[in-house]
């Protein structure tokens, strides 16, 4: 068990029940002693909040072995944290698809699901997909509604704190919406929407190229990019929101689009059609000299986006996702150019979730939320201040 030390008895139920469900869910079971020692709270404290926490549901008695019981007499009571007692939902909303992901207490996977959606498709069929693709996850896996104790939601465009999306040029009729206020009347819980590509660096610090580093960016490539950044191992939003917007940055030269780019053929790609940038892709590795120049410009273009974000946050590591992540030629150049442009380069990796980043990410914006309710330990790394 990790030590984390709790006060008195005179501090506030809440604080020792933190402490104590921490202390448990650090082991596989605990008996009084053993989490008196870990906590540093009293005898009596520990064995008042562990009786109320099996009152809450949150912890149960541990059945003694039966050979350990003939063999020593009556063994000392044993408890665990019951990592089934609730069920988070991680939720990404896509131009081409949307997903879910669903795990336990502990953030354990224990189902996924996903819809393919149309590009053109107004909000309400979009979120009516979303809602049927929870439906079919929840329905297979046998966990009801009300046993989800928090959703978070990773969507593309700026979002504010409560949930609307301020700015959504991605998917049609996004601009203006409140996503969270929608979402919230499907379910009994708090529901917690973040951009996706701030998901997406949440997830690859947790459980991906990023973990262990707390000082991170992650670009979440295509013909509009987007950066989610760690600093200091916390989110980074921005005042409204709007940090790591790094599409719009060729604007301030004025220069081609992204989709003019990559275009072989004179005629710029459409935003959304990744199918289309993907056989740009191919091409080039195939030799094809118009689909090379192409990718060319793009990774310098992808490359002047990025080194502005390495230049002012100084990263340990850039994540490259979205799209971009499965593609060879991206990574080797972009080192190459970074080690031009930046005082101190930064390690660079391809995403290790690869599509699953968003709504991976997405979870731990719920876990998170769950675990600042229940044992109160630190700040987490996706809470707003």
């Amino acid at each position: 068990m990790g030590r984390m030390t709790g006060g008195d008895p005179s501090l506030l139920r809440r604080i020792n029940s933190a402490v104590v469900l921490h202390a448990l869910r650090g082991t596989e079971c605990a008996t009084l002693t053993e989490i008196t020692r870990v906590t540093g709270l009293s005898r009596p404290t520990v064995e008042g909040v562990v009786e109320g926490q099996i009152e809450a549901g949150l912890v149960v008695e541990v059945a003694a072995e039966e050979g350990a019981a003939r063999r020593q007499g009556r063994p000392a009571r044993r408890f665990r944290f019951r990592a089934e007692a609730g069920y988070l939902l991680g939720l990404e909303i896509g131009s081409h698809r949307v997903s879910a992901v669903l795990s336990d207490l502990d953030g354990r996977i224990l189902g996924t699901a996903q819809k393919a959606v149309l590009a053109s498709a107004p909000a309400d069929e979009r979120l009516e997909r979303l809602r049927a693709t929870v439906a079919d996850l929840l329905r297979r896996t046998g966990v009801s509604r009300q046993a989800v104790r928090a959703v978070g939601v990773g969507s593309p465009g700026i979002v504010e704190a409560d949930g609307t999306v301020r700015l959504g040029t991605a998917l049609p009729e996004w601009t203006g919406l409140e996503l969270g206020e929608r979402l919230r009347r499907s379910f009994r819980c708090p529901v917690l929407v973040e951009n996706d590509a701030n998901t997406a660096a949440v997830a690859e610090h947790w459980k991906g190229a990023a973990a262990g580093s707390d000082d991170v960016v992650y670009v979440m490539a295509g013909l509009s990019p987007g950066a989610g950044s760690l600093i200091g191992g916390r989110l980074h939003r921005g005042f409204g929101g709007a940090a790591g917007e790094i599409g719009a940055l060729h604007l301030l030269g004025r220069g081609e689009t992204p989709e003019t780019l990559l275009s072989t053929n004179g005629e710029p790609l459409h935003p959304l059609d990744e199918q289309a940038v993907a056989a740009v892709f191919a091409d080039a590795r195939d030799g094809d000299a118009q689909a090379q120049a192409a990718l060319d410009r793009f990774v310098r273009r992808l490359v002047h986006d990025v080194a502005a974000l390495v230049l002012a946050l100084d990263p340990e590591v850039v994540v490259i996702g979205g799209w971009a992540a499965g593609l060879d030629g991206v990574l080797e150049p972009l080192r190459k150019e970074l080690a031009r442009y930046c005082l101190r380069t930064p390690r660079v990796a391809l995403s290790v979730l690869g599509e699953a980043a968003v709504a991976t990410g997405a979870l731990r914006l719920a876990l998170d939320h769950v675990e600042e309710q229940l044992f109160a330990v630190e700040t987490t790394v996706t809470a707003r201040r």
